[in-house]
C-alpha cells in the first residue's frame, strides 16, 4: 500500500473512533499535535506540526495538517492528501481553520502532548472563538497498539539488524574479558548502523559483573573480567519504528547460582511469550510469568513489568504489568523480558520483541535464549 493511502486509512479509523464516542467525550474532530501521533496520521517528520481530523459523523472536508515555514517542502512530499496551514503556533492555526469550518466546534486535544500553560492559552482562543475544547487521553495511541503489515515489516527489519549485529560481535569476540562496557556497546551501535540502522533505539545497555543487577545499568568505563554475567539490551530503529532485545551471556564457566538464575528465567520468559494470547489480560500475562520466578523463591528480584509495547516508540501501549488494565489485542507488538537481578552480584534478562496473532506469537527477534558462554 502507497504510504498516503495507508496514513488516510489511518485518519480514517481515528474519524469512525471519533464519531463512534458519546456524551462529554463526543468531539466535532481532534487536534492532534503529539509529533509521533501526527507521523503515524500522516507520515510527516518535521519538529512542529499538528494535524486535525474531523469525525466520522461530522460533515466536513478533510483534514489539515501545520507546520512551519522550515518544512513547506517537506510536507508538500511527504503529505500530499492533505491542505498544509503555514504556522508557527499549529494548534492555534488549527483551532482557527476548524471553527472557520465548522462554528461552535467541539475539538478534541491531546491532554498528554501540552503543557498546562499551552492549553490554558489554546482554551482561551477556544473561548474568543466560540468553540469548545474536550480533552482526550490516548485516542491515537490505542490505534498504534495495532499494527499494521507495513509496521510489522519495518519493526522485523530492526530486529534483524539488531539480531545480525550481536552476531557480528560475538564472532569477532569483542564481547570478551579486557574490553570495557562502553567499548562493547559503542561497537554494537557501529555495527546496528552499519547495517543499516537509521538511529539506536535507545542507549544501549552493556552490564557485566555486579552492574547487570542493574535493569537500567549505563555503560561505563568497567572492565569485562571472566566470571561476569554480561546483560546486553539494545535495538535499532528502520523507517521511524524501533526493535528490543536484551541478551545475557557469562564469560567463562558459568557457577551454579549463575545457571540457577538464568534457567528461571528462561523458563519465565517462556511462559510469558506462550501467554500472549489475544483477548488475555494484560496482568495475568504478566503473573504468569512472574509465578515461574516467584515460585523457585526470587520473586522479591523482579522488580519491573513483563514487557511493553513497541513501534513509533520505544515504550508504547500496551504495557504488561502485574496494574496493568485492559487485555492484549491481535496485532499488537510487544515485549517479554523477565528477569532476576541479584545486587552485588550480577542478574539475568532475557528479552524479545513479538507480534501477537490468533496463530500464537511470532518471534521477531530470533538470536538464540540459551544460556551462552563466551
Amino acid at each position: 500500500m502507497q504510504e498516503s493511502s495507508m496514513n488516510a486509512q489511518r485518519r480514517a479509523h481515528l474519524a469512525d473512533r471519533l464519531s463512534d464516542a458519546d456524551g462529554p467525550s463526543s468531539v466535532d474532530a481532534i487536534l492532534v499535535s503529539n509529533l509521533v501521533n501526527v507521523r503515524y496520521l500522516t507520515g510527516f517528520t518535521g519538529s512542529n506540526a499538528a494535524v486535525i481530523v474531523w469525525s466520522g459523523s461530522a460533515p466536513a472536508p478533510a483534514g489539515r495538517i501545520c507546520t512551519d515555514g522550515r518544512y513547506v517542502s517537506q510536507v508538500a512530499a511527504q503529505v500530499p492528501d492533505l491542505e498544509a496551514e503555514i504556522a508557527r503556533n499549529c494548534p492555534e492555526a488549527l483551532l482557527k481553520w476548524a471553527v472557520s469550518v465548522k462554528p461552535h466546534a467541539r475539538i478534541g486535544v491531546e491532554g498528554n502532548a501540552m503543557t498546562i500553560a499551552e492549553f490554558a492559552d489554546l482554551e482561551e482562543l477556544a473561548r474568543e472563538l466560540g468553540a469548545q475544547l474536550v480533552l482526550r487521553r490516548g485516542t491515537v495511541e490505542e490505534l498504534r497498539e495495532v499494527k499494521d503489515a507495513d509496521e510489522v515489516e519495518f519493526i522485523t527489519s530492526a530486529c534483524a539488524i539488531g539480531d545480525q549485529a550481536l552476531a557480528s560481535l560475538i564472532d569477532r569476540g569483542i564481547i570478551a574479558p579486557g574490553r570495557t562496557e562502553r567499548e562493547v556497546a559503542r561497537h554494537l551501535e557501529w555495527e546496528m548502523y552499519a547495517l543499516g540502522a537509521d538511529a539506536i533505539a535507545f542507549e544501549t545497555i552493556v552490564a557485566a559483573g555486579a552492574n547487570s543487577a542493574i535493569p537500567h545499568h549505563r555503560p561505563t568505563d568497567a572492565v569485562l573480567a571472566v566470571g561476569d554475567l554480561v546483560k546486553m539490551d539494545f535495538g535499532a530503529v528502520r523507517h521511524g519504528y524501533h526493535s528490543d532485545m536484551t541478551r545475557t551471556f557469562v564469560l567463562g564457566e558459568p557457577d551454579d547460582w549463575q545457571r540457577e538464575i538464568y534457567r528461571v528465567v528462561q523458563a519465565a520468559q517462556q511462559v510469558g511469550r506462550d501467554a500472549l494470547v489475544p483477548g488475555a489480560k494484560l496482568s495475568d500475562i504478566d503473573g504468569a510469568a512472574r509465578r515461574v520466578i516467584a515460585d523457585a523463591g526470587y520473586g522479591e528480584y523482579y522488580v519491573h513489568g513483563l514487557g511493553h509495547g513497541v513501534g513509533l516508540q520505544i515504550h508504547e501501549g500496551p504495557g504488561i504489568g502485574a496494574a496493568a488494565g485492559g487485555t492484549l489485542r491481535d496485532g499488537a507488538t510487544v515485549t517479554v523480558e523477565p528477569g532476576i537481578y541479584l545486587p552485588g552480584r550480577g542478574g539475568v534478562r532475557i528479552e524479545d520483541t513479538l507480534v501477537v496473532s490468533d496463530s500464537g506469537p511470532r518471534l521477531l527477534t530470533t538470536t538464540p535464549r540459551a544460556l551462552r558462554v563466551l
